[in-house]
């Protein structure tokens, strides 16, 4: 039996959605809500694993990356992470919150033409989520809350080394709407919970929340319970 097919007593939530789109902040609201109320809970987020961030970094600045390579780079990161902290603590009966899942790669190395199959098969290894959101956002207010964050988009996200456009703006807009359009693709494939990412913060955690109390039961997992 696979990490993915083994029976886990914790349970795994995951958020995704286009930059912009306010999932983090989402994440992190019911991480601060669930340790707060003395619940068995842990947080990772994409592209965070110390074994291969430093050269993340290095071939994004230098522009050194073919999709593939980028690829593979962020599958090593998602195993490391899953081996050595999601599947230890799933196993221990914790809840798992993840900043993003493999649903990214899904996503954004389809559009740079990873073949969708493949991507499937070299996540083949771990468990679908027990709840996963899809924060849904219009393109242009995605542009424009990360335009009110920093003063410029960044080069990958915005999708420039596949030569979309010269404008970072207009690539941006052409990129993250190809991506939106594989995530929709995966609405029902993988069973995301749409939530909509134009309501005001407090709003969309009121119904986040609402979701994981009616789907999960908390109580199996606060630290006094010891299944």
């Amino acid at each position: 039996m696979t990490a993915g097919q083994e029976h886990l007593p914790g349970k795994l939530i995951a958020v995704e959605g286009l930059d912009g789109s306010g999932k983090s902040t989402q994440i992190h609201l019911v991480h601060q809500w669930l340790k707060s109320k003395g619940y068995r809970v842990f947080f990772t987020e994409w592209n965070s694993s110390s074994l291969v961030k430093e050269a993340t970094r290095k071939g994004k600045k230098r522009q050194l990356l073919t999709p593939t390579t980028f690829s593979l780079i962020h599958a090593t990161d998602f195993a490391d992470r899953y081996e050595r902290q999601m599947l230890p603590l799933l196993r221990a009966g914790y809840i798992v919150l993840c900043d993003r899942y493999m649903f990214t790669s899904f996503a954004r190395d389809g559009v740079r033409g990873c073949d969708p199959g493949w991507l499937r098969r070299m996540y083949g290894f771990a468990r679908v989520p027990d709840i996963t959101f899809f924060f849904r956002l219009p393109l242009e207010m995605a542009l424009g809350r990360i335009l009110e964050g920093r003063p410029q988009l960044k080069y990958f996200e915005a999708g420039m080394d596949l030569g979309l456009s010269a404008d970072i703006a207009e690539s941006f807009r052409i990129f993250q709407g190809r991506v939106l359009d594989q995530y929709l693709a995966m609405v029902q494939e993988y069973g995301f919970t749409v939530m909509d990412a134009t309501l005001a913060v407090h709003t969309q955690q009121k119904l986040v929340r609402r979701v994981i109390q009616d789907r999960i039961d908390l109580a199996l997992y606060h630290k006094r319970v010891f299944p």
